[in-house]
């Protein structure tokens, strides 16, 4: 969803520290899989859930990544070598 040039998704991270998006994403993809069966279409269900979880995912990957960054900075220094 947009509103400008800021997504929703966007706004809702922003709003948020890092654990309580993380347990945003795994909330919403558990409320897809859950209902998939009870609500109109099983498959766009799924495809929501799927969405949420990737989502999870790149996030707690940028997130290593970063912090393997900050670590390689705190043992080398700024410049990245040895």
């Amino acid at each position: 969803y947009n509103t400008g040039s800021v997504e929703c998704i966007e706004a809702i991270e922003a709003s948020m520290s890092p654990e309580e998006f993380k347990g945003y994403l795994k909330g919403n993809a558990m409320k897809y899989l859950w209902r998939c069966t009870y609500k109109g279409s099983c498959v766009q269900d799924l495809e929501k859930c799927i969405w949420y979880t990737s989502r999870l995912k790149e996030y707690i990957e940028r997130e290593s990544d970063g912090m393997a960054s900050r670590e390689a900075r705190s043992i080398y220094g700024s410049t990245g070598t040895g």
